[in-house]
């Protein structure tokens, strides 16, 4: 039993989480939208050739599976040898649980594979952190092309977006982080006797334990090939949809990286579905990319929206098929 079982959050709880995240869809969707002209949005998808949309939906579906199995290069060090095909469902199910409840995707994913493999929550909840992290590594190293190939869009981004973080703010949070982990190793056994604390005490414990598990892969080369797979498998999955407008047919690689960097952003915020957050991060985007290229900003705008309301639905698709067909496979599995 670990704290993440004992804890569950309560209806009013969830019900407050949803309201907050179809708020700030809502708001995002409203700013994508405003002062744009539909007519040339609605003419940009009825020309779209759909083909190139279910090209991209094999390399988003091939995504999932090359995370499955990665996710097991990174349990067996703790022990644990799963099925593929539970990874790969306990995976979707947990990406079907973030459209209801952001971010709640990764806690369902590790319980379900706890029913159905028996892995203790914590441990399992370590490994999807270090997924975090790789993936943190890899839009890094896809932002450092974007900004080597593509500077001027990014700075026309920025300077359009509005987005003007603070230094000190930054540097502030990160050191609270650092200080904060520091106090934990070297008070945290004066802690023990506090039930509660003992317990996230265990709990952290179980994730450290879990990030730990990379140095001691005996497979890294796999699982650097798997982790390039998965955002190649991205990359495509975003480009591919660009030869589907017209407009954008034309579109090179480096404009692909743009466009995944630019919607990988728009989907960290905890909007439900990432709508709104990514249609306002494509408009932003696209805009970005026109004035880089020498064209107007307000049809970069709509076409990134158009491109918005091909791939965002899309990506939802499939967080529906893949999890909807995950509850009988993991019901199936489900061990007692």
């Amino acid at each position: 039993m670990t704290i993440l079982e004992e804890k569950k959050p309560s209806a009013f709880k969830n019900a407050i989480t949803i309201f907050i995240s179809v708020a700030i869809a809502a708001v995002f969707l409203w700013v994508a939208l405003r002062g744009l002209d539909f007519d040339k949005i609605k003419n940009s998808l009825q020309k779209a050739n759909y083909l190139w949309v279910v090209f991209a939906a094999v390399f988003g579906v091939s995504a999932y599976i090359f995370r499955a199995v990665r996710w097991n290069l990174l349990l067996e060090p703790m022990g644990y040898k799963i099925s593929n095909s539970n990874s790969l469902w306990s995976l979707s199910f947990g990406y079907l649980m973030n459209l209801t409840i952001p971010r709640s995707g990764e806690l369902a994913r590790s319980t379900a594979l706890y029913g159905v493999e028996k892995v203790p929550v914590d441990k399992s909840f370590g490994t999807i952190i270090l997924e975090r992290v790789v993936d943190l590594v890899c839009m890094m190293i896809f932002l450092g092309l974007t900004l080597i190939f593509k500077f001027e869009a990014i700075k026309s981004f920025y300077e359009n977006s509005g987005f003007q973080p603070n230094p000190v703010f930054i540097v502030t949070v990160i050191a609270a982080g650092i200080i904060g982990i520091f106090l934990f190793f070297k008070f945290k056994e004066r802690f023990r006797r506090f039930h509660i604390i003992s317990k996230i005490i265990d709990f952290i414990d179980g994730i450290f334990e879990g990030l730990k598990s990379i140095l001691k892969l005996k497979q890294k080369g796999k699982f650097i090939l798997l982790t390039a797979g998965i955002w190649i498998c991205y990359f495509f999955a975003s480009y591919l949809v660009c030869f589907a407008l017209p407009e954008t047919s034309g579109f090179s690689p480096a404009d692909g990286c743009f466009i995944l960097v630019i919607g990988t952003l728009g989907m960290i915020i905890p909007a439900s579905g990432g709508i709104g957050a990514f249609n306002l991060a494509m408009k932003f985007g696209f805009a970005a990319l026109f004035i880089s290229m020498g064209k107007d900003a307000t049809e970069g705008g709509e076409l990134g929206l158009a491109y918005s309301f091909i791939t965002l639905p899309l990506q939802i698709s499939i967080m529906l098929v893949m999890g909807l067909i995950s509850i009988p496979m993991l019901a199936k599995e489900r061990k007692i």
